[in-house]
């Protein structure tokens, strides 16, 4: 009954005229940012953040979940059409989808990824509702030598799986920890590394790293791209949309399967979308029968992954809601919307802003509904876009770079902030260094400091305290197998090298 009753609160709030508004923007902009090559939902999320502040929290959050979703669902449209993923998590995509474009079967493709993403969705949807209130009461339980180590154990693990390598990752994250502590100490009231700028006082802002890092990232790092040929758009018939009986006999046990492997990954924090949508590929190459189609059009290369990357956004919200742990970049810009609003992601979110989470869960199904609706009939749109000359495209991206950064203190400085972390994000760029790394040890670093020093009081110094309660000694012995695992892979790895040396030159 208590469940019923929530779920109508957050009907209330979702059906509401500006519940369905923000959601409505929020995947249409979504999917508009996603069919575009490299520009993704990080990026978007980051330019839209400052807007958020002057919005009421939850139909903020609504509108930057729909981008979220939204994104993950436009990116597989231009994978499928024109093989350019507009995201690493619709990356896969491409492997089946554009060559059943090649074969006259577009519309089949996307038809089943509309159906695999809307179930996969629905499938994380439903464990977001079933799990996510009993997580928190379970977090209840957590003192501040749990919530350090398994922040830990968040960064540990999103390096370890990171495309730039553990170690590249790693210290992206030590960058973005010692970042988060510029600004004024809460406890000593002293200033740390602001080199006595009075505009530092208060720390960095978060949205003016993001901006910096991916927005002008991306404009900096696609501008020797800016001669790429003009995309040429395709017709797609609704009768060409129509599957075959053995299209739907090949692509249901897919779609069921990635789904459940992508709610299941996107809980874990630091997994993501990418890692789900990559796993599902590989289980369906290995189960199918059929895997001489595999890379040449076959259906179920594109439903699981579809499914499975949809599943995992969705249940990518679960520890960040109920433990204030985001799981990937994306998720650390929602936590920091929600921290700005004065709204702390944590166990007691559910008992302190009901009306926000219930309110966010059903327009979550309100979005993927929309997604279906709107998507089928607009493809014609969305490749339209993509014929949007780039020269045109990057300039505006800068526009709202500096007009966003300017609008939160009304402070050039700001916008000079922004320019910089432009630079230091391509970089990273061509060192191949992760910059989400950045934002994860950046959100996390003062929660980080936080706990650390609660504990340190708590325990009069003593640090053997994380070891004598049992749940954090567990997730210290994690974190220390995890990093021996690195380090041995690396040692490993270097050893190889230097034994083919001799041989390659004899």
């Amino acid at each position: 009954m208590e469940l019923i009753n929530n779920l109508m609160l957050g009907a209330s709030v979702a059906f509401s005229f500006w519940g369905f508004f923000y959601c409505l923007v929020g995947v249409f902009f979504g999917t508009l940012i996603g069919v575009l090559p490299g520009v993704g939902p990080l990026a978007v999320i980051s330019l839209l953040l400052p807007i958020t502040f002057n919005v009421d929290p939850i139909h903020s959050i609504i509108m930057l979940s729909g981008i979220y979703y939204g994104g993950a669902y436009g990116g597989s449209n231009t994978s499928i059409l024109l093989n350019m993923p507009g995201s690493t998590n619709t990356a896969v995509t491409c492997l089946d989808g554009y060559p059943m474009t090649r074969k006259g079967r577009a519309g089949v493709a996307l038809f089943v990824t509309a159906i695999g993403s809307f179930i996969g969705s629905m499938l994380g949807l439903t464990l977001l509702i079933g799990f996510a209130p009993e997580l928190a009461e379970f977090a209840l339980m957590f003192g501040p030598w749990e919530y350090f180590s398994l922040m830990i154990l968040g960064l540990v693990a999103a390096t370890l799986i990171s495309s730039s390598g553990p170690f590249r990752s790693l210290s992206a994250v030590a960058i973005g920890v010692t970042l988060g502590l510029v600004g004024t100490d809460i406890y000593a009231g002293t200033q740390r590394f602001t080199f006595g700028s009075v505009n530092l006082f208060d720390g960095l802002n978060i949205a003016v790293i993001a901006m910096g890092l991916f927005g002008v990232r991306e404009v900096i790092g696609e501008a020797p791209l800016l001669d790429r040929p003009k995309v040429e758009t395709r017709h797609i018939s609704f009768r060409s949309m129509v599957p075959t009986r053995e299209d739907v006999s090949r692509s249901w046990k897919a779609i069921l399967r990635g789904s459940g492997l992508g709610a299941v990954i996107g809980v874990l924090p630091g997994a993501g979308s990418t890692l789900a949508s990559f796993l599902s590929y590989t289980i369906e190459k290995k189960v199918s029968g059929h895997q001489e189609e595999f890379g040449k059009g076959a259906i179920e290369g594109v439903a699981g992954p579809e499914a499975a990357n949809n599943a995992a956004v969705q249940t990518a919200f679960i520890p960040t809601l109920t433990m204030g742990i985001p799981g990937d970049a994306v998720m650390a810009l929602m936590l920091a919307a929600l921290t700005i609003q004065g709204i702390q992601p944590g166990p007691t979110l559910f008992t302190q802003h009901q009306d926000l989470f219930w309110g966010v869960v059903i327009s979550f199904l309100i979005g993927n509904v929309l997604l279906v609706v709107l998507n089928l009939p607009l493809i014609g749109i969305w490749l339209k876009v993509l014929a949007i000359p780039y020269e045109y495209l990057y300039p505006m991206i800068i526009v709202f770079v500096a007009v966003g950064a300017y609008s939160i203190n009304m402070s050039l400085f700001d916008v000079y902030m922004a320019m910089l972390f432009g630079g230091l994000g391509y970089l990273f760029f061509l060192l191949r260094i992760d910059a989400a790394a950045l934002i994860l040890g950046f959100v996390l670093g003062p929660l980080l400091e936080h706990q650390l020093r609660r504990a340190m009081i708590i325990s009069a110094g003593d640090w053997m305290s994380f070891l004598q309660r049992p749940l954090s000694a567990m997730l210290v012995v994690i974190i220390a197998v995890l990093l021996g695992w690195m380090t041995y892979s690396a040692l490993r790895k270097r050893r190889v090298f230097a034994g083919d040396g001799p041989g390659l030159e004899g």
